[in-house]
């Protein structure tokens, strides 16, 4: 039966996924890849194992990008050694990974990530026979150490334009599944059936949706087919994991349009799903906070400023929280009582899906609060929140609320003009406040003093107007 759909998906382009036994070879003189272009610490360790008599490439991504003209960040090398014998050529390399061995070779901050080239997974009694594959029952791959050639190796990529191999030594690059064509046509296509290849690793979809955002190509059609109906696959994902995934998906600098293609695909709702369900109810809203905060991000990568995952983490949560909040104040809760125990509850659920760490978590958590702090300014209040360490990332989170519509009586402009006030300028704002019956906050009235004078008195800087 699964034959028989499969079958249903292939066209001609289609079959131009299918690796050939015999790579395209294509040599210094049909394209404008150079050695000396990438990494001279990749090219000596591809060097130095072909001089101990092992095939050695330079492979996938940075492949990629240098035929688009894009400088790559990491430099990976594919190889027939095993990732013993790449230690035993290096005394700088080291041995990591379990569902996927790789030999990492240092050379300072740079490192060198050598794989050996991989094969199929056995199937049936010789999968289960085996020690080196695993899948689970939705064929999931769990462990991925099957040896094999070359072409095993390329049949073995997820993309077409990640199985392109450049040999150092004769500048030539070898094509097994027609990636410079689809550089060309700027597709990103799967190698093999894309049903099979997203149930061996779910993830898979979200790398189509990154690559898709990050070279601004098209998902082939035949590759994208699939995504919607088996986005749901992405629950199977260890959690841990997909922090990992979700921090390359936003924090590469095409976040915004990484966002656009998961909401396309029906990817963001397994990631984000309270998110999700904020998104579905108020579309005009969430879509701005998320989008604006996400353009932001973009912008300061650019500039090369640094970006936290927990300001993003917030952004994208945040439109889940306010309901949740009210509904707790609604059953009488304090607002700040309230904003604790729906953060609380919002970010362990996010982390049941997200594995978000602690050290990201409690800032989400700070920046939250600050939301309801920020408002209340009589007395001392405002100069200690301006001492406090996540101010201004509270008061640019409340901006950003302010830039998606939501209505704060122009707090994020008192907070930006009291930030650049003199000390009379700011005692002055604050006497303002209590002037006006909205403001100042709902911190409690004190009692008067029993005995003594009985004097009059107008309102404190730090009370509610009408004490």
């Amino acid at each position: 039966m699964l034959k028989k759909l499969f079958k249903s998906f292939r066209s001609p382009l289609k079959r131009a996924a299918r690796p050939r036994s015999t790579p395209e070879i294509l040599g210094p003189h049909q394209h404008s890849l150079q050695r000396g272009q990438f990494s001279r610490n990749a090219v000596s360790v591809v060097d130095r194992l072909q001089k101990a008599g092992y095939q050695a490439y330079l492979v996938g991504g940075c492949v990629r990008d240098m035929l688009l003209g894009i400088q790559p960040k990491d430099f990976d090398v594919a190889t027939s050694a095993t990732p013993e014998q790449v230690r035993a050529e290096f005394r700088n390399a080291r041995v990591i990974g379990r569902r996927f061995k790789l030999a990492h070779v240092h050379f300072g901050r740079e490192i060198i990530e050598v794989a050996t080239f991989r094969s199929n997974h056995p199937q049936g009694d010789e999968e289960e026979d085996s020690h080196l594959s695993s899948r689970n029952e939705s064929g999931r791959i769990l462990r991925d150490n099957v040896y094999g050639s070359q072409e095993d190796d390329a049949q073995r990529r997820d993309f077409t334009i990640n199985a392109l191999y450049f040999d150092v030594s004769g500048e030539r690059i070898l094509d097994y599944a027609h990636g410079v064509h689809d550089i060309r046509n700027r597709l990103i296509r799967l190698i093999g059936d894309p049903e099979q290849r997203y149930l061996e690793d779910p993830v898979r979809m979200l790398r189509a949706v990154r690559f898709a955002a990050k070279l601004d190509f098209d998902i082939e059609k035949h590759s994208a087919a699939p995504i919607r109906r088996l986005a749901p696959m992405l629950h199977d994902i260890p959690a841990a994991r997909l922090f990992d995934e979700v921090l390359k998906l936003f924090l590469a600098g095409y976040a915004e349009y990484t966002f656009e293609l998961l909401v396309e695909y029906d990817l963001f709702a397994p990631l984000f799903p309270a998110s999700a369900k904020a998104l579905a109810q108020n579309p005009e809203y969430t879509g701005k906070l998320i989008r604006q905060a996400l353009a932001n991000t973009d912008e300061r990568i650019a500039l090369g400023k640094p970006v936290t995952p927990a300001f993003l983490f917030a952004a994208l949560l945040w439109p889940a929280l306010p309901a949740r909040a009210a509904l707790l104040q609604a059953r009488g809760m304090p607002p700040i009582p309230a904003m604790q125990e729906a953060a609380h509850d919002l970010i362990s659920e996010q982390c049941k899906r997200i594995a978000v760490p602690k050290r990201f978590t409690l800032p989400i958590r700070e920046i939250w609060d600050m939301q309801e702090r920020l408002p209340r300014r009589q007395g001392k209040r405002a100069d200690l929140l301006l001492e406090n360490p996540r101010f201004r990332a509270g008061y640019d989170f409340l901006l950003l609320r302010e830039e998606a519509g939501e209505q704060t009586g122009g707090l994020g402009d008192w907070w930006t003009d009291y930030q650049d006030a003199s000390d009379s300028e700011r005692r002055a704002m604050i006497r303002d406040l209590s002037s006006r019956p909205d403001e100042g906050g709902d911190a409690p009235a004190r009692k008067r003093r029993r005995g003594g004078r009985n004097r009059k008195r107008g309102p404190r800087s730090d009370a509610p107007a009408g004490e």
